[in-house]
């Protein structure tokens, strides 16, 4: 029954109607203040977080009944305004540790409470206050809001103003290679963003709320769906199944790659034939609120006939497994690596070989906003969806004809996004969004739970690697071999493709092999759909051969750093593709870490204990910094009449700092024109405003982005400048009929080019990103259990454009690649549904004790000299982590996570005199060099080549 309340909130007394059973958070929201968060919903991640009656609670885990009446509620509303900041709010913005925004008001918050209390904390004062009240971020790393903490702290005792703390325009005015903050970064400290959530909570108009019904089993034949009991519930509009789709009911997968043996239309919007993986939808409620569309869907009937479950790759692609897709094999593309010699006699000469199998996980994206979407007709008819999508205008390509529309006519919007990392790839929930907002005619929306963000969105596709490498007598590598499997889970999900081409390419990334042989494979399984992850195919092949590269050296007896050294991407080299590189980092990235791997040697020598011991690794990590072979992208700039500029265009921000990196980009294209950073308008993500950006994916959005801004900004300004070499004014381009808007375009079409489909050798991305990675660990002898005590990265982009962002992108890849190596994996879709079942890090998981330094080397073809970095970060830390690891106790980790109970067998295996064998070698199918010899004899002809 309802219940009348008087509260304090923010210091005004409020009546409030309130049901006891509702969650404190969720009443706040009610009340428009929606800058309390819902995150997990099961208080572990600390997005709820307001003060009750002075006291940090998390907002989502206290139900009203256990409110007291009178209470004092403080939330992020309550702190500071955009024109009268709180100093934690003004510090968050300065430090950078707004990234996605999505877990910043309760950080802050939090923060609040911990100040009121300790006014003058420690560093490790701060990070005990987070661990204790659950405070969780995916985005930054922790560092920077541990900074951020100490210097609003400063200002709270009178030692810093606030004119101290914020940010100073450059005296050149010039905010390129600079620390200004991202636009979007007030909003977010304020609490006033409104992430999509936050959005379908304040419509204008009455949307219906879905709610799914998803499979519990792995892999079955429907029988039957029945929906009459669900029908009869209250507040129910209709109970959608397969057959009320106006369209196909299958979702373009985009495979265009002539080895792969799928067509790629084997996901389903309403699954009609069988499950696939667990939780695939079988019908839709829609309601009119989310709590009786919840309810419904737990009155679906559905009759199954359980299939086998195959759960990993090895499963699927033995010899008795079913096909999962009738018609299309389970191993569904399968090519080959040839570069130079042949490999089989140099391993047969060569002095020194070494050899493993590696496995990685599924890692899970972990973000802190669950999936959430909103569909529509606008005002000129399109069906629009609003959602966290990071390649908007693949959405209609993928799912219009499923829908049964038109592609032009459909609109996507980004709203502001609570993380990605590559989740958001999948267009899978605008397509559940954009099919019943045409079969009903009206607006809907929807919300994941945190159980269905986990068990329903994609990973990183797992993977077994057999990799051996060959060097001759003077350490010199001289040959690679490698068989490696990707198990991409149910579904291809635009993603198959690319991630076959990228675990060819950075299988040995950073090491100079002048010969190599490899068959690459990627199967389908029951699991999970593999979908994008930030570094998508690097950390898999990677944790192969930078293990690899570590046991070489201890073989030869040469140290791992001069190992790398020696046997790196020296001018002359060519990559395992076959190509050059337009720079060549690495040998300097090696130079400036080795004063600081020996300090850090000579650390662990005299800090390891029996009972701690210590150890350093090392590991090289790679990427790219465009999409593919003739990547384009496009944008528009335009002249407003108050002779401000408008920039259009797609630079989808998923929380990496895409706003701060269009700013710094747009302003210093446009610097002649001597603009103001507040005089540039960003107008970002709407398909109806802005033409092609692409994929916020492979660190291209800065390098294709920017050239195309580049473009634009030229254009523009040729238009203004007057024959003296002023510019007009708009009013004056009016008076001469001179057009004010102008499209920017890029392209590598030229200077790319794509790997031959029978060899992998080819040149799809003109530059690179590098780093080098080094791992300080404990490893307590007693539990097994590693602490990362210390991450450094040396590491390579160009001139950086924005700072702050590039330094917010490292420390948070850093900690998803300590996540990767220790603790996240994703095994059990019925049980692996929360933050902590799934391996969260929190903060004291992360050290506090990162850090970073760069070489900016000039990129030829990129803007302004730079490339991307958002990869870069998680690419190959795992590795550095598992070799210090080894280095500490002896213990060599083939297969991820490193968890306490595999580093204490191996630990107590040594002790008693014992060897450690590593696994056997992964059976893939077939035996490599049969199946290479197949591949040679039966090569793929690509539908341009034909013609």
């Amino acid at each position: 029954m309802p219940r009348k309340m008087l509260l304090n909130i923010n210091g005004v007394d409020k009546l409030i109607v309130t049901d006891p059973e509702e969650s404190l958070a969720n009443a706040l929201r009610a009340l428009g203040l929606t800058g309390t968060k819902v995150g997990c919903g099961t208080g572990q991640c600390g997005t709820c977080t307001v003060l009750l009656d002075g006291k940090v609670i998390r907002s989502c885990a206290r139900k009203m009944k256990n409110v007291p009446e009178f209470s004092k509620i403080v939330t992020i509303e309550g702190l500071g305004s955009p024109t009268n900041l709180h100093p934690l709010q003004l510090s968050w913005i300065v430090h950078g540790g707004v990234q996605c925004g999505i877990c910043t008001p309760g950080f802050i918050v939090s923060a609040k409470g911990l100040l009121d209390t300790n006014p003058n904390p420690t560093r490790e004062e701060v990070r005990e206050w987070f661990q204790k009240n659950r405070n969780a971020c995916r985005c930054t790393g922790y560092k920077p809001l541990v900074d951020a903490v100490m210097d609003a702290a400063a200002v709270g005792r009178g030692e810093k103003s606030m004119d101290d703390l914020a940010f100073k325009m450059p005296a050149d005015q010039r905010i390129y290679n600079s620390d200004v903050p991202k636009p979007t970064a007030l909003a977010k400290v304020t609490g006033l963003c409104d992430y999509g959530d936050d959005i379908n909570h304040k419509l204008p108009f009455k949307a219906w709320h879905l709610a799914e019904v998803h499979a519990r089993v792995s892999h079955a034949r429907i029988l039957s769906v029945d929906t009459s009991e669900a029908e009869k519930m209250p507040g129910v509009v209709k109970v959608i199944t397969a057959r009320d789709i106006k369209g196909t009911n299958r979702i373009n997968g985009m495979c265009s790659y002539p080895t792969n043996k799928s067509d790629g239309f084997e996901r389903c919007i309403i699954n009609d034939e069988k499950v696939y993986q667990y939780g695939d939808v079988l019908a839709v409620v829609a309601a009119h609120t989310e709590k009786e569309a919840r309810a419904a869907a737990d009155k679906v009937k559905v009759a199954l006939e359980e299939l086998p479950a195959y759960m990993n790759g090895l499963a699927a692609v033995a010899e008795d497994a079913m096909e999962i897709h009738p018609g299309t094999p389970n191993m569904f593309c399968d090519m080959a690596c040839i570069k130079g010699e042949e490999t089989k006699p140099l391993f047969e000469t060569a002095p020194y070989v070494v050899e493993g199998s590696f496995h990685t996980t599924r890692q899970p994206h972990l973000v802190l906003e669950p999936m959430v979407g909103l569909a529509y007709f606008d005002e000129e008819g399109r069906l629009t969806v609003q959602s966290k999508s990071q390649f908007l205008h693949a959405v209609p390509l993928m799912v219009a004809e499923a829908v049964g529309i038109a592609p032009d006519k459909v609109r996507v919007i980004d709203n502001p996004v609570g993380g990605s990392f590559g989740c958001t790839m999948s267009p899978h929930l605008e397509a559940v969004l954009m099919a019943c907002c045409l079969i009903l005619d009206h607006p809907v929306c929807l919300h994941f739970d945190y159980a269905e963000q986990s068990f329903f969105t994609g990973k990183r596709a797992t993977s077994y690697f057999n990799v051996r490498l060959a060097a001759d007598e003077q350490g010199k590598l001289t040959a690679m071999e490698y068989d490696f499997l990707f198990d991409h889970g149910a579904y291809h999900d635009g993603t198959s493709d690319p991630l076959i081409e990228k675990g060819f390419r950075w299988c040995g990334a950073g090491l100079y092999f002048p010969n190599v042989r490899g068959v690459g494979r990627i199967c389908c399984s029951n699991h999970a759909f593999g979908t994008a992850f930030r570094a998508f195919g690097s950390p898999q092949a990677l944790f192969a051969t930078e293990q690899l590269a570590d046991m070489m050296a201890e073989k030869i007896g040469i140290d791992p750093l001069e190992f790398r050294y020696r046997n790196t991407y020296w001018p002359g080299t060519t990559m395992t593709s076959g190509c050059t590189m337009d720079v060549h980092p690495l040998p300097k990235l090696v130079e400036m870490m080795r004063p600081k791997y020996h300090a850090a040697l000579e650390r662990a020598g005299k800090e390891s204990t029996p009972e701690k011991k210590r150890g350093v690794g090392l590991a090289f990590g790679m990427y790219d910094s465009t999409f593919s072979a003739n990547d384009f992208c496009e944008i528009i700039f335009e002249l407003n009449p108050d002779n401000t500029v408008t920039l259009l265009c797609g630079w989808h921000d998923m929380g990496q700092g895409a706003d701060a990196g269009a700013l710094v980009l747009a302003h210093e294209a446009l610097r002649p024109l001597g603009l103001k950073p507040e005089q540039i308008r960003l107008v970002m993500n709407d398909t109806a405003l802005h033409p092609f950006y692409g994929a916020a994916a492979g660190s291209r959005s800065h390098y294709m982005g920017g050239k195309a801004m580049i473009d634009g900004a030229n254009q523009l300004m040729a238009a203004m400048r007057k024959p003296d070499g002023t510019f007009r004014t708009h009013e004056e381009m009016a008076r001469e009929n001179i057009p004010v808007r102008y499209n920017g375009k890029a392209t590598t079409v030229g200077y790319s080019s794509p790997c031959d489909f029978n060899t992998m050798q080819g040149n799809p991305n003109p530059t690179q990103t590098y780093g080098l990675f080094m791992a300080e660990v404990a490893v307590d002898t007693k539990t097994g259990k590693t602490k990362v005590v210390k991450m450094t990265l040396h590491a390579d982009f160009g001139p950086i454009g924005s700072k702050l962002a590039v330094d917010g992108q490292m420390y948070g890849g850093i900690a998803q690649g300590i996540g990767l190596a220790l603790t996240e994996d994703f095994v059990d879709p019925a049980r692996d549904v929360t933050l902590r079942a799934q391996g969260f890090p929190y903060i004291m998981d992360i050290p506090d004790d990162i850090e970073l330094e760069y070489t900016e080397t000039v990129r030829p073809t990129g803007p302004f000299g730079s490339s991307g970095c958002a990869e870069l970060p998680l690419t190959s830390g795992h590795v550095a982590i598992v070799n210090a690891i080894y280095n500490a106790t002896g213990v060599r980790i083939y297969e991820l996570p490193a968890t306490p109970e595999k580093v204490l067998k191996g630990i107590k295996a040594l002790e008693k005199g014992g060897k450690l064998l590593p696994p056997p070698k992964y059976y893939l199918g077939s035996d490599m060099y049969e199946r290479l010899e197949y591949l040679r004899q039966h090569p793929v002809v690509s539908g341009e080549e034909a013609s």
